[in-house]
């Protein structure tokens, strides 16, 4: 690829939005210590860390995390160095965090990484690790799209410009032959960029024909007499593509690798842990949402979101190659150089440990 790492100035906006989650850590807000967490006796320190600072979203494609956190499987694995965590609305605040030294490690969306890596020309993160893949759909009202032909001269909302979903949805309505805008949103259909907090009374209240959103936004909206009228599962080979990573600041890699060993075998753990108890796990999540948010998800909401979300240790390193180069068709980035973004060394030595298949890094990994 052309070592060209310059994001175009609507990207650039995006990464220098307001700060949506301001607290005493200074990005994102701090999640509450889990009393179930204790130190072991005896345990100790890692690297010589007092801490570890784990960022996340409070959404179930952040499954790992919240379980991990919730059910101390981070606190274990990290002894006597204490798990801290920090939670966000959004990935450019959570980049800013990183880059700040405000967290150390954080689960992430796709896009958001390309778009640190790049804008920092390669020098700020690694992709260490996958946690999810799913968890997308295309959700409308039933009585305005019947088909997806009908999704043309609509209005329909993505979280946010040039995040995850919304390069998604905009290089499904190129293959679809129609043109929009990317900037503007305006064209064929009229994509609207809306939180995914308030997208579920938009459109309650009409002001939007439907939307491509993660969970549990979607399950939201078919709560509110929506109808999933795609998956974005369907759209790639083998119904996989990464939803959510790992990432760790390169220089707390460098100088912590034990830290980051120890996190990320916690997190192989944990995915381990809920495949084998779905149903202790879904629960364990949802009281870790309620913590941090002060509300938990209604079951109506949870169950379907929990399914549609399939959790892997694998990064989905191709689809991660693939998702750029549809920000690149949509004219939301340059054309990146990614080669070095991953760096999975860390991740395989422990999958190997517990008997489980490498992984791959799509040729992006560090040399």
């Amino acid at each position: 690829m052309p070592a060209s790492t310059v994001l175009r100035r609507t990207l650039a906006t995006v990464a220098a939005l307001p700060l949506l989650a301001l607290a005493a850590c200074g990005y994102g807000s701090q999640a509450k210590d889990d009393d179930t967490a204790q130190v072991a006796a005896g345990a100790e320190k890692i690297d010589g860390l007092d801490s570890v600072k784990i960022g996340y979203f409070g959404n179930v494609t952040h499954a790992t995390a919240l379980v991990a956190n919730q059910k101390g499987f981070f606190q274990k694995e990290l002894g006597a160095t204490k798990a801290k965590y920090a939670t966000f609305n959004a990935g450019p605040s959570e980049i800013e965090a990183l880059n700040a030294g405000s967290i150390d490690i954080g689960w992430i969306g796709p896009s958001p990484a390309i778009n640190g890596y790049t804008k920092s020309g390669g020098k700020n993160l690694r992709i260490v690790g996958g946690s999810a893949s799913g968890g997308v759909k295309l959700v409308v009202n039933p009585e305005k799209i019947k088909s997806l032909k009908d999704v043309k001269g609509k209005r329909i909302a993505t979280p946010q410009l040039g995040n995850t979903q919304d390069v998604a949805f905009l290089n499904w309505i190129a293959e679809q032959g129609w043109k929009v805008d990317a900037q503007s949103g305006k064209g064929d259909v009229t994509v609207v960029r809306s939180d995914n907090k308030v997208t579920p009374d938009a459109y309650k209240a009409g002001s939007l024909d439907g939307a491509w959103v993660p969970e549990p936004t979607a399950s939201k909206l078919v709560a509110e007499g929506g109808k999933v009228l795609l998956d974005e599962a369907d759209l790639w080979p083998g119904k996989k593509f990464v939803i959510t990573n790992i990432i760790v600041s390169q220089k707390f890699l460098k100088e912590h690798p034990k830290a980051v060993e120890a996190v990320l075998r916690a997190s192989v753990e944990t995915n381990k842990w809920i495949k084998a108890n779905p149903d202790e796990a879904k629960a364990a999540a949802n009281k870790q949402l309620e913590i941090d948010s002060g509300k938990a998800l209604p079951a109506d909401v949870l169950d379907p979101a929990w399914e549609s979300i399939q959790l892997t240790d694998d990064p989905l390193a191709a689809t991660l190659d693939a998702q750029a180069e549809h920000a690149v068709q949509a004219g939301l980035l340059e054309e990146p150089d990614l080669r070095g973004i991953y760096d999975l060394t860390i991740l395989n030595k422990v999958l190997k440990a517990a008997g489980e298949p490498e992984v791959d890094d799509a040729g992006l990994g560090v040399k």
